[in-house]
């Protein structure tokens, strides 16, 4: 069967990352196989309004400012009457909401579920216990989940993450692993500087993605190895202290800061680089590890999350997230190299894009929209009732703002009425 789904995140194109390329690659993959796609997102400059891209998927850039991280203000509900409008113009039947960061995707969770729509909603991170910010963050999950069908994680270790911070039946977790277009990713060893040893780092330059650890890692191999170099992708708060680091140690000549990449931009770094590394502190999953892999490129990574569930021993080097440790690691990656030692590199890029197709994850994407269509539809009073137990506190006063979102839902079922509510119709298309 082919169903008509909306994907709904805070992150999408333009903006470029693991979630943005996840929702693009997935779609893309579901166009194909004959269902349709929607895509529901926030503005973004030049972006507003409704546009259809050249693979068939349709994308609704509502009128709603980023408010941090390019996240927008969470209202509980004051996207509301927006996200009606699309879910029912469109004729939605799914509601796959993604990421725990995006206040967005939690809103059409609510509304999508209201509307008694089918909702999935698809985790693609890690996170704490202990710190306030991670209570109140996993107190609010489980609110948000508390209604939804199924939900996704992208590793085991994801998996056994949120059953425990959202207090979700693990019967109602999948896991499907990541994936990347492989055709993208080939190695190409003529594009490498053979007088040099090239470390490639690629990642958004915010401190989980350790780059406060790349900024003491740097000085220290660049002092231990004379013949290596470092390219350095990617931007965000860490370009200052990267730039502080290069210009304090004087390494103009040995570290490049990229900036903010596309994606045929890290393909042109990465066929480049003799090594990857990966600092991050936290991971659910990684997709620049595999990137890289595919490449020809040994990975020195982190141990953390989901990382070790991606790549076999003889591809990655895993280590502790602390400075000596990555500088160990690294070390006896560049030794390798200067020894000369040789892989197959065709042989690592068919593994790694026979392993991680997204044939292989729309497929079981698939299984689990068949598998949320076919369970019974819950009505208004087990919806509210599903919320009330999430807390003797917490779920009566989660009640107020959901009682108030149905209220405010009848009141725009009579002032525009369902039946009245016409398909959508596309008039351009844009190319992507």
């Amino acid at each position: 069967m082919s169903y008509k789904i909306c994907m709904v995140s805070d992150y999408f194109h333009p903006n470029l990352g693991g979630v943005e390329s996840h929702i693009w690659a997935i779609s893309c993959s579901l166009t194909q196989k004959g269902h349709t796609v929607v895509v529901l997102t926030h503005m973004y400059e030049g972006y507003l309004g409704m546009r259809e891209f050249e693979n068939g998927i349709r994308a609704h850039y509502l009128p709603l400012k980023p408010f941090c991280d390019n996240n927008t203000l969470p209202t509980v509900f004051g996207a509301l009457p927006l996200i009606r409008d699309v879910l029912l113009e469109e004729q939605i039947q799914i509601v796959h909401c993604h990421s725990a960061f995006s206040s967005l995707a939690h809103e059409a969770l609510l509304v999508g579920r209201l509307l008694q729509l089918k909702v999935v909603f698809t985790d693609h991170s890690l996170f704490g216990f202990a710190d306030a910010s991670a209570i109140v963050m996993n107190k609010f999950l489980e609110i948000s989940l508390a209604a939804c069908d199924h939900c996704i994680c992208v590793s085991h270790i994801g998996k056994e993450n949120m059953v425990l911070r959202a207090k979700y039946d693990k019967s109602e977790v999948s896991v499907i692993p990541n994936a990347f277009d492989a055709s993208h990713f080939k190695p190409d060893p003529s594009q490498r500087d053979p007088s040099k040893i090239t470390v490639v780092a690629i990642s958004r330059l915010v401190y989980r993605k350790g780059i406060d650890l790349l900024v003491k890692v740097i000085p220290i191999i660049c002092e231990q190895f004379k013949e290596v170099q470092f390219l350095v992708g990617g931007d965000g708060p860490g370009m200052l202290p990267l730039e502080e680091m290069v210009e304090s140690h004087s390494l103009h000549s040995r570290v490049s800061l990229l900036g903010a990449l596309d994606k045929s931009g890290v393909q042109q770094a990465l066929v480049k680089g003799n090594v990857f590394l990966n600092t991050s502190l936290t991971e659910a999953f990684c997709i620049a590890i595999l990137e890289a892999a595919a490449c020809g490129l040994h990975v020195v990574s982190t141990k953390v999350g989901g990382i070790p569930e991606v790549l076999p021993d003889p591809l990655i080097t895993l280590v502790e997230p602390t400075v000596e440790a990555i500088v160990s690691g690294l070390g006896k990656a560049i030794d390798l190299e200067r020894q000369g030692f040789q892989r197959s590199l065709d042989d690592c890029y068919l593994k790694i894009r026979n392993a991680y197709s997204w044939e292989r994850v729309v497929d079981k994407t698939c299984k689990v929209y068949e598998e949320v269509m076919n369970k019974p539809q819950y009505n208004i009073k087990e919806i509210f009732w599903r919320y009330y137990g999430t807390g003797p506190i917490a779920g009566k006063i989660f009640l107020l703002p959901v009682g108030a979102a149905y209220v405010l839902l009848r009141f725009l079922d009579w002032l525009r009425p369902r039946k009245d509510i016409l398909p959508v119709e596309v008039e351009n298309s844009e190319a992507h």
